[in-house]
């Protein structure tokens, strides 16, 4: 079964590739050739998500499904949740991102947050949506040089390391993406049978 995952994000789609059982082909937006901008103007992470594989189902007439996530700070009441990329401004800059947070919290006395992806699912029928969430702790200062984004000032729940000082492997081992992705799963092997 083909199966289509609106992403240009090559490290996304082999992620998920290694959750799909056998008998599947998972596209991503590069195998297609789709450079089109999809602009994620949804005020929420499911907004978006259904946005982009709405637009791509549309194009494609294959099974479709898109991410969105971000990260949710508790003292900022979810901020900056949708806009995690653009925080900073406009440029995505993942350090001006991460500075940017952590002067928001200097003085915070609650550094709870969590990170949550929300994946929606189009086929023609209607829209399903599946999450997953890490959460943890902002640290006041960044450790740890892997991953991407937040992960050097995140601490998840349990763990004496941050996102960016992990493998990968220990790191998809809490994913949230994975989370939701693993949710997902069952629901396309429906089709199948």
């Amino acid at each position: 079964m083909k199966l289509l995952f609106a992403t240009q994000n090559e490290h996304k789609a082999s992620e998920i590739r290694a959750l799909l059982p056998q008998g599947f082909e998972l596209l991503s937006l590069n195998d297609i050739q789709y450079t089109q901008d999809i602009p994620e103007t949804a005020e929420t992470l499911e907004g978006n998500a259904l946005l982009k594989a709405t637009a791509i189902f549309e194009h494609t007439g294959i099974p479709c499904f898109a991410d969105d996530s971000g990260l949710e700070v508790a003292f900022l009441h979810g901020k900056p949740g949708v806009h995690s990329a653009r925080f900073a401004g406009p440029e995505k800059n993942d350090r001006a991102n991460s500075e940017k947070l952590l002067s928001l919290l200097e003085h915070a006395p609650n550094r709870d947050s969590q990170f949550r992806t929300v994946i929606a699912y189009v086929d023609g029928t209607e829209p399903r949506y599946f999450e997953g969430f890490v959460k943890g702790t902002i640290l006041t200062d960044f450790r740890g040089d892997q991953g991407f984004g937040y992960d050097p000032i995140f601490l998840p729940d349990g763990f004496d390391i941050t996102t960016a000082e992990m493998t990968s492997e220990q790191k998809d081992a809490i994913s949230h993406r994975g989370q939701a992705m693993r949710a997902l799963v069952p629901v396309i092997q429906e089709h199948v049978h």
